[in-house]
């Protein structure tokens, strides 16, 4: 299972939201170049980057900010916020993005989702944000009436080859993972699932491995220091390891 740490930009500064609202926002940093650079060091392998005044405008907004973290670090990066058009999906591979997250077009454009997957194939990832079982959209300010459950059968049915799995009344707050609902995604899908949203600790991720998910994303947490990031790559590498038969 990989770990790894995000990024969630906003007016250009590095920030975390308590369950996806937007007037509950602590900033962490207003050098995000550096924020992605401190993650590098500590072991991660990839970085998950957000921009949340994309998400909620239809169209990224923080993406010079994005292309300096992108040039600065050395691993690859997957982005959201704001992915509504092929054009755009473009000009993010152009930028140096490696994986494309789209959330709202999902619900509102799976034509779109189809010819996404048709040309980029699995560097198409789609975000399922859910509370209460119920996806999310625009920047998880709107509730539509599609399952995360239905969502995910029908985004299979069209190509797509990845999910990320987001409980919007865990993120940001330091709780648990919904272990259940992730159970739930993991049982109706046969492609891999990174799970998002209440991570604060080794256990939960040691847990989420047991479960199957590919990954593991950790916000709030790394930032708080309830979960230093690489004592838990070390920590999850160990025990994947002992299960393999090499120690």
């Amino acid at each position: 299972m990989e770990i790894i740490p995000a990024i969630d930009l906003r007016n250009g500064k590095c920030v975390r939201l308590y369950q996806g609202d937007y007037g509950k926002e602590t900033v962490f940093s207003n050098k995000p170049v550096e924020i992605a650079l401190r993650w590098q060091s500590e072991g991660a392998r990839r970085i998950h980057i957000v921009d949340l005044d994309g998400a909620a405008r239809g169209e990224p907004v923080n993406l010079e900010t994005i292309e300096d973290m992108i040039a600065a670090i050395d691993i690859p990066v997957q982005f959201g916020g704001g992915i509504r058009s092929i054009e755009t999906i473009e000009q993010l591979f152009a930028a140096g993005v490696e994986r494309a997250i789209l959330g709202t077009v999902a619900v509102e454009k799976p034509d779109l989702v189809k010819e996404a997957c048709q040309k980029f194939s699995d560097r198409i990832i789609i975000s399922i944000d859910a509370k209460d079982r119920m996806v999310a959209t625009r920047g998880w300010l709107q509730k539509s009436t599609v399952t995360a459950g239905e969502l995910a059968s029908k985004m299979i049915e069209i190509g797509v080859t990845r999910f990320i799995y987001t409980d919007i009344s865990r993120d940001g707050t330091l709780t648990s993972p919904n272990f259940e609902a992730i159970a739930e995604i993991l049982s109706q899908v046969n492609v891999p699932v990174i799970a998002a949203g209440g991570i604060s600790s080794v256990q939960h991720l040691t847990r989420l491995a047991e479960l199957g998910v590919e990954g593991a994303i950790v916000g709030k947490a790394i930032y708080t220091g309830d979960v230093k990031l690489g004592e838990a790559i070390k920590a999850i590498r160990e025990l994947q390891s002992k299960r393999k038969g090499i120690w």
